[in-house]
This record gives structure tokens, C-alpha cells and sequence, in this order.
């Protein structure tokens, strides 16, 4: 992990068992940020999702590719940016876990938990890889554009 006053980053090896080093690495950004347990809880839920499926679907779980996590801390809100090496996926083809058909899979909810949980999600892909840039506000709701 390395950081700056307002910038955090983690790399590491798309293994499943380096999910657990998100917790550790969100727990020392929490020490500047000072989020109350429900913020937390948001924020380490959804940047977990975001890393499992990084290294799950994205990279394959193939060792030699990684994932990284950054976090920056602005004056009213966090951003979390989750990259991996795989191809990307269009959000749109992912069958919405609230369907009925949907209801029992015990797949399928990572991206609607980020959703959920966080203020804006948006995903891009290219060449190198697939980004999902996650935004939760702990100042008055208000646009990110407006936020700064």
C-alpha cells in the first residue's frame, strides 16, 4: 500500500484470497477519513464487490495479472477507482437480481450492492482493462460537480 496526504493505492495478484487485504488497506484509509460505521460498512462492501469481480471475472483469477484500488479523498466525497486487465462488460447485459427468474441465484448482485450502497458507479473499459469508478459523498448530498 502506499499513500499520499489524500491518495491511496493497493496492487496486487488476482488471487481470491487477496480480497481480504482490502479490508485491512480501507481500514487505513479510514483513519483519515473518520467515516461512521454505516459509511464504512458502504464503502468497504462495495470496493470488495468491485475487487472480487476485478479479479474473479475481469482478470480470470489469473496470477500474473492485477488488480489495483485507489482512493482519493475530496473535500465532501471519495472516490474509488477499481482496475483490472480483462476485457470489460457492458453493465447493460447484466440481468437486474431483483427479477423473479433472478431471485435465487446465488450470483449476479455485485453490481447492484455497488449501486446500492455507493452515491455514483460508473465503468469504463479499453485496451488495458476494465475501471469501475465508485463516489460516496460524506458532505451534503449534492453532485459531484458541485462537490469539489
Amino acid at each position: 500500500m502506499s499513500s499520499k496526504q489524500n491518495q491511496f493505492n493497493l496492487k496486487f495478484q488476482s488471487i481470491p484470497e487477496n480480497v481480504s487485504k482490502v479490508e485491512t488497506f480501507l481500514g487505513n484509509v479510514n483513519e483519515h477519513l473518520r467515516l461512521n460505521e454505516v459509511e464504512f460498512h458502504k464503502l468497504l462492501v462495495a470496493t470488495t464487490e468491485a475487487v472480487n469481480n476485478a479479479i474473479m471475472h475481469g482478470n480470470k483469477s489469473k496470477p500474473e495479472k492485477t488488480v489495483t484500488v485507489d482512493v482519493t479523498i475530496k473535500k465532501r466525497y471519495i472516490v474509488i477507482r477499481v482496475c483490472d486487465e480483462g476485457g470489460g462488460f457492458d453493465p447493460e447485459e447484466i440481468p437486474n437480481p431483483l427479477d423473479e427468474e433472478n431471485l435465487l441465484k446465488e450470483s449476479g448482485r455485485g453490481l447492484f450492492l455497488m449501486q446500492t450502497l455507493m452515491d455514483e458507479v460508473e465503468i469504463t473499459a479499453n485496451e488495458t482493462g476494465c475501471e469501475v469508478r465508485m463516489s460516496l459523498y460524506t458532505g451534503p448530498k449534492k453532485g459531484l460537480k458541485d462537490a469539489e
